[in-house]
C-alpha cells in the first residue's frame, strides 16, 4: 500500500512533519492556521513549524516597530538602525565599497540578515555584513539543502526510467534520504536508482 501523506492536524512530531515534502504555500497556510507567522520563506516557515512542535509558539507580528534611521552610513553603523533592505540604494552602496561594479547580495547575506531580524541583533554592522559577502565570517549560512533536494526531485522526474513508479515523490525522497546521508554528492544518478532499488521496488506500477 502506497503511503501517502497524512493531514497535518495527524502528525505528532517534527520527525514525522520532516518526513514529507511540504510546498512553501502549503507552510504559509500551516502557520496561518496555527495563529502563527505565516510569512517568511520556506526554511523559515519551516523552522516555525518545527518551534511549534517543541512548543514555542512564533505568533504573527502585528505591531510595525518604527524604524531609526542613521543618515550617513559608516562601516559600523548597525543594519537595523540605517533601515537597511536589499534594495538598489544599498546595492549602490555595497558596489562602492567592494568595488564590484554590478554588486550583488548572496544568499549568506540574505541569511545573515534574517537572523539579524530575528534576533534583533543590534550589534551587527555594515562591516559585519560585508565579512559575511567576502565569506570571511560564520555569523550565518544559507541551507543549501532545499535547492539541493528541488534540483535532485527535478533530475529523478526527468529520468525516463522512473516512468513506471506509481508514487515519484515518495520514491525520489526514499533516495534522496539516501543520498543527503552518504559522503557522495547530493545529486541524482542512475548509479544511486541502482544501488537502492530494493528499498524502493514495492513503488513499482
Amino acid at each position: 500500500m502506497i503511503e501517502s501523506r497524512p493531514e497535518f492536524d495527524k502528525i505528532i512530531s517534527f520527525d514525522e512533519f520532516n518526513k514529507y515534502y511540504w510546498y512553501r504555500d502549503e507552510l504559509s497556510q500551516i502557520c496561518k492556521s496555527l495563529g502563527l507567522e505565516n510569512r517568511g520563506t520556506k526554511q523559515e516557515l519551516n523552522d516555525i513549524i518545527k518551534q511549534y512542535f517543541n512548543g514555542n509558539l512564533i505568533k504573527k507580528s502585528s505591531v510595525k516597530r518604527k524604524k531609526k534611521r542613521v543618515e550617513v552610513l559608516t562601516l559600523d553603523t548597525p543594519l537595523l538602525e540605517c533601515g537597511f533592505t536589499f534594495n538598489a540604494h544599498f546595492r549602490e552602496y555595497f558596489s562602492t565599497l567592494t568595488g564590484v561594479s554590478s554588486f550583488k547580495f548572496t544568499a549568506d547575506m540574505a541569511t545573515a540578515w534574517r537572523k539579524v531580524k530575528k534576533e534583533h541583533d543590534l550589534s551587527f554592522t555594515i562591516q559585519d555584513m560585508l565579512k559575511v559577502y567576502y565569506g570571511d565570517s560564520d555569523y550565518a549560512k544559507y541551507d543549501h539543502s532545499v535547492c539541493q533536494w528541488n534540483q535532485f526531485l527535478k533530475d529523478f522526474c526527468a529520468d525516463e526510467n522512473n516512468r513506471n513508479y506509481s508514487d515519484k515523490l515518495k520514491v525520489a525522497s526514499i533516495l534522496w534520504k539516501e543520498a543527503r546521508n552518504s559522503k557522495n554528492e547530493k545529486v541524482y544518478s542512475k548509479q544511486l536508482l541502482k544501488e537502492h532499488s530494493d528499498k524502493i521496488e514495492e513503488y513499482r506500477k
